[in-house]
């Protein structure tokens, strides 16, 4: 009896230790033990939701973007219709209509870089689908870029032409045409150097 029972102890032994060979994770891998990866398994998942709702924190600045955009899209409208106001009343020059007009056009454009942002940033983090114009749409970051490049080059240009026709700021032109220049230069370098290739091109 005793040798029977040596050599079933001997042959279960010989078993645990195929198993063990067979199946050495199981050991050394966290998570092996029972309840623990599920434990961890969860409290990943809850990170990840808390990191994703953090997204929407994006909200309060796309939100503040659209209504300064919105008030500086107001002050340029009304500040055109006080400019042709004083024209008709007052009989003031050309040159003098042209500067208050180029003037309030600039808060205009100013305000659609701002709708511009409000607008990417909101279809950028929250939601995609939102209904805007086509040229409005923002995919990534690239598409953002670009936008806000083109309007900030319309802007650049009406300065540079509400200082040209100045009859005040004449000594100025130079200066603002050479930084107007250098400026939008290295603004289509950096959107050059920057773009990615499109679907047609690759």
């Amino acid at each position: 009896m005793s040798l029977k029972g040596g050599w079933t102890l001997n042959w279960r032994h010989a078993l645990v230790a195929q198993r063990i060979e067979q199946e050495p994770s199981n050991l050394l891998v966290p998570g092996s033990i029972p309840g623990e990866g599920t434990t961890v398994s969860r409290t990943l998942e809850h990170m990840r939701r808390i990191l994703g709702l953090t997204r929407y924190a994006v909200v309060v600045p796309a939100v503040a973007s659209i209504i300064g955009a919105i008030f500086l899209m107001a002050q340029g409208s009304i500040e055109v219709a006080m400019v042709v106001i004083d024209a008709i009343i007052s009989n003031a020059t050309l040159k003098d209509s042209i500067v208050g007009v180029l003037t309030a056009v600039d808060a205009i454009l100013l305000g659609t870089v701002l709708l511009v942002i409000g607008y990417g940033l909101y279809e950028l983090f929250i939601d995609t689908e939102i209904a805007v114009p086509e040229w409005l749409q923002v995919r990534d970051l690239d598409d953002l870029k670009s936008k806000l490049i083109g309007v900030v080059v319309a802007i650049i240009a009406v300065v540079f032409v509400g200082v040209f026709v100045d009859s005040n700021r004449a000594q100025e032109v130079v200066s603002y045409g050479l930084g107007a220049g250098a400026l939008v230069a290295g603004l289509a370098v950096f959107a050059l150097a920057t773009r990615k290739p499109s679907d047609k091109e690759k």
